[in-house]
């Protein structure tokens, strides 16, 4: 009789346990491990259909089963509450490994946000102002760009002086001219490295910016989002104004005070155990597929634009940050004035917007300070909401947060092939099929 007071407890346990762990049975392991990011919520409380999660799950059993991706985490949070944090399938498929909430997974690109926030805190501290030159801070770089004089063939037929220096705020941007050469074939890419993670790879950070600052610019500064070494070039700005290597800055701008233990820019030793890997083969083609990145040893230099490797309740904790307008458990990263500006579009009537060039299901969006943001209802290619911001990953990792409806939401895989962007778009359906308002 002593246990009768006990029951309710109980009950109420079993039923409030599964709001982490909505979707089908799958291979994957309990949800356990790191601490969840954020107070935990009943689904059905948060606005969320329980059938509506069951379904993501049952979705990702399939394309795991089929040889698709070989497994993923999910992170869902309304209103500051976690809705869900759920594994799926594999962490490493060929060794039977499943995949757990805490796995480690290289970012690529969603590196970039964090270089951006890290450079807007240097800002507020009165450390960089984001429209002066970069060569300010770079002393002896950038500090007579030329642009290129491109055929119809793709051909250089000469150079012109830019028009005005590079500014940070281009690099935050995209619209420094100094664009990735693996993303074109004229012959100014060819001069440039082919992206963030071969460059860190093949250069340190002095050679790095030596060859940048020889090549010629694509573009004018401010004429063109092109995608680019923008944010890695931001991130040596945050380097050598802070006096700390990117690492560091970022470690105490962001790591620290928002709890983000298993983030940085390569894995430990000691977690080494929990970084995912991809498939071997491309599941759409059947060739070798490869990250690009080992991210069990540094890179030459910690690569700002493409680097870093973080699990998904770490990145929702930055996505709530920002969603929060620049706060997280009670400390403050941004001001509020702050936040808001660099989730708003920068970009003006007069820049080319080549956005949907590097990632179509974020073409006709507009850009931020480091990220993606939208400017309408329709149009785009995926639901949400005006004001909803993200920038994904070419690994196969995506985010999102849509302020609008309290929702942020992080999606870790390592398909680095053309899924990904099938998967951006089918995550994004489902997540909000599952939303009830």
């Amino acid at each position: 009789m002593a246990l009768r007071p006990l029951l309710p407890a109980l009950l109420a346990a079993l039923l409030a346990g599964p709001a982490l762990a909505q979707g089908a049975p799958n291979q994957g392991a309990p949800d356990q491990g790191a601490p969840d990011p954020l107070p935990a919520i009943a689904p059905a409380q948060a606005g969320f259909s329980p059938e509506g999660l069951e379904r993501i799950g049952a979705v990702l059993d399939r394309d795991i089963a089929a040889g698709k991706l070989p497994g993923a985490v999910l992170a869902i949070a309304k209103d500051g509450k976690l809705v869900l944090l759920k594994a799926y399938g594999y962490r490493d498929k060929a060794a039977g490994a499943p995949m757990t909430p805490d796995a480690i997974f290289s970012i690529a690109s969603m590196t970039k946000p964090m270089t951006a926030v890290a450079t807007l805190a240097l800002a507020e501290r009165g450390d960089l102002v984001i429209d002066e030159p970069v060569s300010t801070y770079l002393p002896g770089r950038f500090t007579e760009s030329k642009v290129a004089t491109v055929d119809s063939s793709g051909a250089m037929t000469g150079t012109v002086p830019a028009a005005r220096p590079i500014t940070t705020r281009d690099l935050l941007t995209h619209t420094s001219g100094l664009v990735y050469g693996g993303r074109g074939a004229t012959a100014v890419h060819k001069l440039y490295p082919a992206g963030s993670v071969a460059a860190a790879g093949e250069l340190d950070a002095d050679q790095f910016l030596d060859k940048l600052s020889a090549a010629p610019l694509l573009n004018q500064p401010g004429a063109v989002w092109d995608y680019g070494f923008g944010l890695d070039v931001a991130g040596l700005v945050v380097a050598a104004v802070s006096h700390h290597g990117l690492d560091e800055a970022l470690g105490e701008t962001l790591f620290q005070p928002l709890g983000m233990v298993d983030t940085g820019f390569s894995v430990p030793p000691a977690k080494a155990d929990r970084y995912a890997r991809a498939l071997p083969d491309d599941p759409t083609t059947g060739r070798p597929q490869s990250l690009g990145i080992d991210a069990l040893k540094p890179a030459r230099f910690p690569c700002g634009g493409g680097c870093a490797v973080s699990t998904a309740g770490d990145y929702l904790r930055f996505a709530e940050m920002l969603r929060n307008g620049g706060t997280y458990g009670g400390r403050r990263i941004l001001s509020p004035a702050m936040a808001r500006y660099m989730l708003s579009n920068q970009l003006g009537p007069n820049v080319r917007n080549l956005i949907g060039h590097a990632d179509p299901t974020r073409a006709d969006y507009g850009f931020g300070l480091g990220l993606a943001v939208r400017t309408t209802p329709g149009i785009v290619r995926l639901l949400g909401s005006v004001g909803d911001f993200s920038w994904p990953g070419a690994t196969g990792t995506n985010w999102w947060v849509d302020p609008a409806r309290g929702l942020s939401v992080v999606f870790m895989a390592h398909t680095p092939g053309p899924l990904r962007w099938h998967y951006r778009y089918l995550i994004n359906t489902l997540v909000y099929q599952a939303l009830d308002h």
